[in-house]
């Protein structure tokens, strides 16, 4: 099981590019933040201009590299380069939105022209407008998000090219590549609002800021014909020195492949469940999308209702903070420029707060949350977790069951709570793996799901926006041979 573990403790790679200093613009984006402020400016005296009372303007830019190689030779290089400009406009409770790629003076009058011809005729909807002047951010947070990688499309290859030779010559039971890549990816934005014709005071938005993603992955396969199997590791950071060396990737791709080389199926049964750290996640996915603002006023979820009520067993914390930094769900507002804060989601297994942006707190009767863009950086925790329960441990709370290390496809209903996917992973017993496990379906309800989590472990590991270790849950059916 060292493979499986490994994944904790991949060292960070300390021989890139340094990085330069934050926020700063370097020559390859072709617009500076103060040349996105005057298009702003530009964009909202044209609306007003034309009548409008309230607006909102947003300008972006993005480029990046992207570099793919196969079987030890070059495959693909891509180079985005992409801006835009986006306009929308109330006339009252009327709303319209417009966008153009060129920022030319007469490509931004039309825009607006059409922003505005659009709200002439859309239908009213009393709850539309800007966030409530009081919920606009006052104190924006330098968050370290920006980290531009000074990588070249050779350099890019020759990279991809060792992380995918260190999977490779693993073993000689790896007998294929589907690719390893490396991706270096650049953003940076503006955004502005007016409000009663007026812009640039306190309870009207105007701010932004350039953040970075950058990451490497490698996918290998191991044996041939029916007992071929595959699976694939990556690393994805802010900064380009926190990625996980290429070496280290790639090795732990193809133990990953090797592992699950000899996968049978299981008779249909019911046991323990223990997801694997990086799935975990996903199922801190679902219960975000149970209790965001669409799905509640829409009434297509599950945990309707739920606000103070125990969904969760008492040991189980969840924790956002927006502010981390270097955060990949970081940012000091949302995407309508409300302040956000940190604080407890579930505490004690009891629901705090939904995830919720201004239009869908005005169809509940409540206050945005900001979450206009989403949840930021969530950490879900165990008040039972002791600092040993790494996977080792876990697997011994888990005695007998099923580890799932794959999932496939998507059969989660969010409206009733249903939960069904295509897995692989470990059949265990008495704490110690037996074989690998394939063709096989996990069967559940989140809610019994969530009110069975028995443990959480110490691996915790981040999926995007998202911190979880391990999780095991109580009782799920096992649909196999």
């Amino acid at each position: 099981m060292a493979c499986i573990i490994a994944a904790s403790t991949l060292k960070l790679m300390n021989h890139m590019p340094k990085k330069s200093a934050p926020n700063a613009s370097p020559a390859a984006f072709q617009f500076s933040q103060d040349q996105f402020k005057a298009l702003v400016a530009e964009t909202l005296d044209q609306a007003k201009r034309l009548g409008a009372g309230e607006a909102v303007a947003e300008v972006s830019e993005a480029y990046g590299l992207s570099v793919s190689v196969r079987n030890r030779e070059l495959e693909n290089v891509e180079r985005n380069r992409d801006k835009s400009l986006g306009v929308t406009v109330y006339l009252g409770h009327h709303r319209g939105h417009a966008s153009t790629s060129d920022f030319s003076g007469k490509a931004i009058k039309d825009t607006v022209q059409a922003a505005y011809d659009i709200a002439r005729f859309t239908a009213e909807d009393p709850l539309a407008g800007l966030p409530d002047a009081q919920d606009i951010v006052t104190e924006v947070k330098d968050l370290d998000l920006f980290h531009p990688w000074a990588i070249d499309a050779a350099e890019a290859a020759t990279l991809a090219l060792s992380c995918e030779a260190a999977a490779l010559k693993t073993s000689k039971q790896i007998t294929n590549s589907e690719g390893a890549s490396v991706s270096a990816q650049h953003a940076h934005f503006y955004a502005g609002h007016m409000r009663g014709g007026e812009t640039g005071r306190p309870g009207i938005f105007q701010g932004g800021y350039a953040s970075t993603r950058h990451s490497m992955g490698v996918s290998v396969i191991a044996g041939k014909g029916d007992a071929m199997q595959r699976d694939a590791w990556y690393t994805s950071m802010r900064d380009a020195n926190a990625l996980a060396p290429a070496a280290a990737i790639g090795r732990y791709a193809a133990q990953r492949t090797l592992s699950r080389v000899g996968a049978r199926k299981i008779k249909t049964t019911q046991c323990p469940v223990l997801f694997e750290a990086p799935l975990a996640a996903g199922l801190l996915g679902s219960f975000v999308h149970a209790i965001s603002g669409g799905a509640l006023y829409r009434k297509t979820t599950f945990l309707l209702d739920s606000l103070g009520q125990t969904i969760f067993p008492k040991h189980v914390d969840i924790f956002e903070d927006p502010f981390i930094p270097k955060g990949k769900g970081s940012s000091p507002f949302d995407d309508e420029g409300v302040t956000v804060r940190a604080r407890h989601v579930v505490k004690g297994g009891v629901v705090q707060g939904y995830f919720l942006g201004s239009y869908s707190a005005r169809k509940l009767g409540m206050r945005t949350t900001g979450h206009a863009g989403g949840s930021h950086n969530l950490i879900m925790s165990s008040r039972r977790t002791q600092e040993g329960d790494h996977l080792e441990e876990m697997l011994k709370k888990l005695g007998r069951g099923l580890f799932v290390t794959d999932l496939m496809g998507h059969g989660v209903n969010g409206v009733t709570g249903d939960y069904s996917r295509g897995a692989s992973g470990f059949w265990v017993e008495n704490g110690e793996i037996q074989f690998p496990v394939q063709e096989i379906t996990i069967a559940g309800n989140l809610r019994d799901m969530f009110k069975g989590i028995q443990a959480i472990g110490s691996d915790a590991y981040n999926h995007g926006a998202k911190t979880v270790g391990s999780v095991l849950i109580n009782r799920m059916k096992i649909a196999g041979a």
